[in-house]
């Protein structure tokens, strides 16, 4: 008896390009991509080749660095920004080691999802790779958990009427998590997750008749208060 075949990659037909300057990760990147299904069309070690390069070759997602050639300081980030107003559908997934709160913002309160921000030196596994470009090619945002830490250091204002037990479900509802995944993290059943997702959402006024996936809506109206 034969194993049943595994399932398509949700990475599966994806056109990605890579944008970083060193030519060892780009080519790392492509490998893993590959091996996941993706389609690594095109790869560029400065954000304005990317940029110039973007309307006549189109891709679903960029792994683009923050900080790039020339000055090295966040080409990266504003060329990622750029490319969602010429292609507002763009899967945007930032790899870097550093975390730039201003800019992490306003990259996440430019399109209402597939965005993606991860600090190279933790991602700890390929398969946390691949799981991240997946989440962000089915609309979803995920942030790492160091980003959300620094994000929520800046901005406490804006949560004041939030209780201590709905700030941690909405941290990890901005890097990305179910809300299985938020009751196993907090050791709280999924019933109760729900409920305080529920009033979330009440506070910060995304109604039902919202189109819209509301959890990155909770999460941009958070930053954007």
């Amino acid at each position: 008896m034969t194993d049943a075949p595994a399932p398509p990659s949700a990475a599966a037909a994806l056109r990605v390009a890579i944008v970083d300057d060193s030519v060892l990760l780009r080519e790392g990147l492509a490998r893993v991509l590959t091996e996941a299904g993706a389609a690594v069309v095109a790869q560029h070690g400065d954000a304005e080749a990317f940029l110039a390069d973007l309307p006549r070759h189109p891709v679903d997602l960029v792994v683009m660095d923050v900080r790039m050639p020339p000055t090295f300081r966040d080409e990266g980030v504003r060329a990622a920004i750029e490319a969602r107003r010429i292609a507002p559908a763009l899967g945007v997934l930032l790899l870097s080691q550093y975390v730039e709160v201003a800019y992490a913002r306003e990259l996440l309160a430019s399109g209402g999802g597939s965005v993606g921000y991860l600090l190279k030196d933790r991602v700890a596994s390929l398969a946390q790779l691949q799981d991240a470009v997946e989440r962000i090619a089915a609309g979803g945002t995920v942030l790492d958990p160091e980003v959300v830490a620094q994000l929520i250091g800046r901005r406490h204002d804006p949560l004041a009427s939030l209780t201590p037990r709905e700030l941690d479900v909405l941290a990890l509802m901005a890097e990305g998590r179910t809300n299985a995944a938020i009751a196993a993290a907090l050791v709280v059943s999924v019933g109760a997750v729900e409920k305080h997702v529920t009033a979330i959402f009440g506070k910060l006024g995304l109604d039902d008749s919202r189109d819209d996936h509301r959890r990155v809506l909770a999460v941009l109206a958070w930053l954007q208060r």
